[in-house]
């Protein structure tokens, strides 16, 4: 008997990627008309983010009203308009599985990406080579001055050039290369003895391997060095290990294959440290997200994707299982100024619950504010000419409460979530005279301070 809405957990299946089916472009049409008439008609999701807004206005301004005088070469701006997100499915529909309508819009998005990219004989060039994390970041460490010379917002001489060649929107705020890779620096640290584990610490005895994510690996070291400094403070030996990234910048491309290989040879890689009694701790959202839960989707029968993801931890997710089990090192002092966390969607999408929150919770003292609507950044979603100002608009709800807080620091999960909120506050004032811009922030970086392991 059918049910109206389910109270169930919402299960996802396997992505059903290497099935021929899965790219024939009339089979996935007859999908998204199925799927788009169920969306036509609950509408749960029309404040969520754009695709639902495009969706709706589609049918609303058809000749029946009806999704069947709605042509399917005007489904493109709804599939490009979706960033992956995972809220839809995880905090809004009602026919998700286990329900026997069984939708997985974000996955259908993903799925149509792919089919299309098959159909056109490759994947956008732009964004496949933005995508390159590994590639671009080891090329860019050698040359980060000038890189971050020719990147940076308001260059008259190469920004302008860079969005007439690449699409890149001279108005994005591009993260910047570090000098020296996280992974390097650990190195360097262990060598020099710098890491001193606390052995009076509660939690003594705990080792933990840190996936660096291609993000703190060539942009920002600091979050990884604040993170290490935490555990060790906390009686925890830890490694760094960084076998490659993620492939999350390929998945929003629609590129599956590229994002299987890359799990593949990190879970390979990762065996090892999981084989001598290492937890795994990822410090990026969107890191953990895709070793806990898109990789054994795309990669079912894989034993050692399996076990990885069954041994990660994000790092905030991580430091609270020590303050629940444990007990962490006393000495937390108050953080001035306060702090607007945003919660990152790949961190809700993971059903943890706000776990950067609870972390920074902890701190005496230190006022909090939580923001949960989506910054809009998305990865190349928020830098390309085409989407840019559809991310602006998408995150200027979050930025605003941002604002509001008055708050120091902004942190998230997400470190490009949290930049580009600063960035939208940046934009909102204009050349008004306004407080001065919070700074962002990791929330490990924010544990740290309290500690006073950080300035």
């Amino acid at each position: 008997m059918s049910r109206e809405g389910s109270l169930d957990a919402p299960t996802r299946h396997p992505i059903d990627w290497q099935n021929p089916e899965f790219y024939d472009l009339e089979n996935l049409d007859a999908e998204l008309r199925r799927v788009f008439d169920i969306c036509h008609g609950c509408r749960r999701c029309f404040n969520l983010c754009e695709s639902f807004p495009r969706l709706f206005d589609l049918i609303d301004e058809s000749e029946s009203g009806e999704l069947d005088t709605v042509s399917s070469d005007d489904f493109a701006p709804v599939v490009e308009a979706c960033t992956l997100c995972d809220m839809c499915f995880m905090t809004k529909c009602p026919y998700v599985p286990p329900h026997e309508f069984n939708l997985d819009f974000p996955h259908l998005m993903l799925r149509a990406r792919a089919a299309e990219a098959k159909a056109k004989g490759g994947f956008p060039f732009v964004q496949s080579q933005l995508a390159q994390m590994d590639r671009n970041g080891k090329m860019a460490e050698k040359i980060a001055p000038l890189a971050n010379w020719g990147s940076k917002r308001g260059n008259g001489l190469t920004r302008p050039a860079l969005e007439r060649t690449a699409g890149i929107d001279a108005r994005a705020d591009l993260p910047k290369f570090a000098g020296e890779t996280f992974t390097r620096r650990a190195r360097k640290d262990d060598a020099a003895g710098l890491i001193n584990v606390n052995r009076e610490a509660p939690a003594f005895g705990r080792k933990a391997a840190i996936y660096a994510t291609c993000f703190v690996n060539y942009n920002n070291p600091g979050v990884g060095a604040a993170a290490r400094k935490v555990l060790a403070h906390n009686g925890v030996e830890s490694i760094v290990a960084y076998p490659g990234c993620c492939g999350m910048p390929h998945l929003e491309s629609g590129n599956i294959e590229k994002v299987a290989d890359n799990a593949k040879k990190v879970a390979a890689a990762m065996k090892e440290h999981i084989e001598a009694g290492y937890d795994i701790v990822t410090l990026t959202a969107s890191c953990g997200l895709m070793l806990k839960f898109e990789w054994p989707l795309i990669l079912p029968e894989n034993e050692d994707v399996k076990r990885l993801s069954e041994a990660v931890f994000d790092i905030d997710e991580y430091i609270v299982d020590i303050a629940k089990k444990e007990g962490l090192t006393p000495g937390l002092q108050s953080v001035e100024g306060g702090v607007s966390a945003h919660l990152a969607c790949h961190a809700r999408a993971q059903n943890m619950g706000p776990k950067s929150v609870e972390m920074m919770r902890l701190i005496p003292d230190t006022k909090i504010d939580v923001v949960e609507r989506c910054s809009g950044h998305g990865g190349t979603f928020g830098v390309m000419k085409e989407t840019y100002d559809l991310a602006m608009k998408v995150g200027k709800t979050a930025a605003r409460n941002v604002k509001k807080g008055e708050n120091k620091y902004v942190t998230s999960d997400c470190p490009l979530a949290a930049k580009h909120l600063v960035h939208e506050i940046e934009s909102m004032n204009g050349e008004a005279e306004a407080p001065p811009l919070p700074t962002a922030q990791h929330p490990v970086e924010i544990i740290a301070r309290a500690y006073g392991l950080i300035e």
